[in-house]
């Protein structure tokens, strides 16, 4: 055989053997193809939402859904007049104070809050960037007495705020406490009797009452800041769906 053949013969199983083995390292198998078409043009589903109550219960709902604030009022408003006195305040204060009290001791120690901050409401352990989502950004004055729009109350002093970012339950509640079991630890000894949670509950329900009347509606109430961000975001939720009456989560 000629020099010519034996090398077109040798360059056709070269081509055989490279065809059998895939394309080389480096190729499109890689990483993700460009796929059938554009990519930006399908529109991104909505983020899941959180609302944190001011005892420290975490709601949850879809993008779609109303704000998970109004679930929260729903429940806590146990005669559902649309108005929530400081009674029902409290008392949905202590039935969350029930739910966490795991050995029923009247007392959530170190454990127990362990499982909080772990399995029951775990956003709590990161951050949100304040500027970030649509312009997140703390409350006005040295309490945070802005209105219904400016954020939650209760921000003054540094409160949740560490390095220009909300820590912890601060972005998703209507008080900005980065962690809200925690914060009626009055004595600071990590353990939070059924008193301390109770008293907690006054003072935050005080902070929350501007207008003094003993009772909150929801309507009234501060937007959380990721609430506040998402509208920010041209969310196509219609913002007047938070005050949709929803019945109660079960308990």
């Amino acid at each position: 055989m000629s020099p010519l053949k034996l090398a077109l013969v040798a360059a056709g199983v070269l081509t055989l053997t490279a065809c059998a083995s895939g394309p080389p390292p480096g190729g499109h198998d890689r990483g993700p193809g460009p796929g059938p078409g554009p990519q930006g043009d399908a529109p991104s589903a909505p983020r899941p939402q959180i609302f944190i109550s001011p005892a420290g219960e975490p709601f949850r709902a879809d993008g779609q859904a109303p704000y998970p604030v109004a679930a929260w009022f729903s429940g806590a408003d146990a005669d559902h007049d649309g108005a929530l006195t400081r009674t029902e305040f409290v008392a949905d204060a202590r039935r969350f104070f029930a739910v966490l009290d795991g050995n029923h001791d009247a007392v959530i120690d170190g454990p127990e809050v362990s499982l909080y901050e772990t399995r029951i409401a775990p956003e709590i352990l990161g951050s949100i960037a304040l500027g970030s989502g649509g312009g997140a950004r703390p409350s006005r004055g040295p309490e945070g007495g802005g209105g219904p729009g400016d954020g939650p109350p209760g921000g003054g002093r540094g409160r949740g705020l560490v390095g220009g970012a909300l820590q912890g339950a601060a972005p998703y509640g209507l008080i900005a406490e980065p962690q809200p079991v925690m914060g009626a630890d009055a004595d600071f000894n990590r353990r939070i009797t059924r008193d301390e949670a109770e008293r907690a509950a006054k003072a935050r329900f005080a902070l929350l009452d501007k207008d003094g009347d003993g009772s909150l509606r929801l309507a009234d109430l501060p937007r959380t800041l990721v609430e506040a961000a998402a509208e920010g975001r041209g969310s196509r939720r219609d913002p007047g769906r938070r005050g949709e009456r929803r019945p109660p989560p079960p308990r």
